[in-house]
């Protein structure tokens, strides 16, 4: 029961990677590079559990980008045609590589970052995978009819990959699906069909996770563009009440979201984002519980998995570690409350 967890991405540390970035530089090359990625993924599982966090991730240390870090490894992407690019309908531009034929995977991309962290905790383990629309919306098309079609290539992708990541004993795959919050039509005529593709077969929890973006410049500025009320989960909710996926994400820390809005999920699990990801402070534990409990008027505890808003690679090692800190004990005190 509210057993907390965290979106994925954490923070890399100075001898890994570039800090404070969203698409950092390796620091490292070869051996060395694998060993560092190890360390840095051993030092967050340490951190989470110190924290008390139930669900724990490796932290993405082992790829630089949540999705470019799937996309590296897979055939039919040009990395040497880069075509500019808005991203999360043009909130900011990239320049991306470019599918140009059929894509594939050749190899398994992260099964054995996966064993490694099964065999360094005894918590439940959370894997994250970029979701297919959230895919189609990094990375330019110059092969497929539509996006549609693009997004259905790559579900059928990372059903492959998942289906390996639960044979090693992953206990839940979270599909990152940031894009979900921008195009909304898109959600219901096909982005839930495409995150059905990419479960197909799964007999752990799955989870989707939906967010209004990391904690940068780009992200900030839109945010305020948003109104005294963010209703855009509102749109796209009952359709995923009616999905598959058994766990949504929303964000409450430091939002505009109407909190009743969790009612239209009335038969998923929430991960409730009671840690927002900036870096402008560190929530407070006591912060932390009254979130949690503000979120409890609309879902029993016993469906609520406390989190973070978003994943927290871009910010401050120290700080985002300081956060977690708050999440797991805000999340404990509530627990207590409720044993009695």
């Amino acid at each position: 029961m509210l057993d907390a967890t965290t979106v994925g991405s954490l923070p890399k540390p100075d001898y890994l990677a570039e800090t404070e970035k969203l698409w950092p530089a390796w620091r490292l090359a070869g051996q060395e590079l694998e060993r560092a990625k190890e360390r840095a993924a051993l030092e967050w599982l340490n951190h989470q559990a110190a924290a008390d966090i139930q669900i724990v991730t490796a932290g993405e240390q082992h790829r630089i980008h949540f999705v470019h870090g799937f996309l590296e490894h897979l055939e039919g992407i040009d990395w040497a045609k880069k075509t500019p690019m808005g991203i999360r309908d043009n909130r900011y531009t990239v320049d991306v590589p470019t599918v140009t034929g059929p894509v594939s995977r050749p190899v398994p991309v992260h099964l054995d970052e996966a064993r490694f962290t099964r065999a360094n905790t005894d918590r439940r383990l959370k894997f994250t995978l970029p979701g297919p629309m959230t895919i189609c919306d990094t990375i330019a098309n110059a092969h497929y009819a539509t996006r549609a079609d693009m997004a259905m290539a790559f579900a059928d992708i990372l059903n492959t990959e998942a289906r390996e990541l639960e044979a090693a004993g992953i206990d839940l795959i979270q599909f990152d699906e940031p894009a979900f919050n921008v195009f909304m039509e898109d959600v219901k005529e096909w982005g839930i069909e495409a995150l059905h593709r990419a479960i197909e077969g799964l007999s752990c929890t799955t989870a989707v996770h939906i967010c209004y973006g990391y904690g940068i410049d780009e992200n900030l500025r839109w945010k305020e563009t948003l109104g005294r009320e963010w209703r855009q989960y509102e749109e796209i909710f009952p359709a995923l009440n009616a999905s598959r996926i058994d766990q949504v994400s929303l964000e409450c820390a430091d939002s505009h979201v109407p909190l009743s809005l969790m009612k239209l999920l009335k038969d998923k699990g929430l991960m409730v984002g009671v840690v927002a990801v900036t870096r402008d402070r560190v929530e407070t534990p006591e912060e932390v519980a009254a979130t949690i409990c503000s979120a409890m008027a609309y879902v029993a505890p016993e469906r609520l998995y406390p989190c973070t808003n978003c994943g927290m690679a871009p910010l401050p090692y120290d700080l985002a570690l300081n956060k977690i800190r708050s999440l797991g004990a805000g999340a404990s005190r509530v627990r207590k409350t409720l044993k009695g």
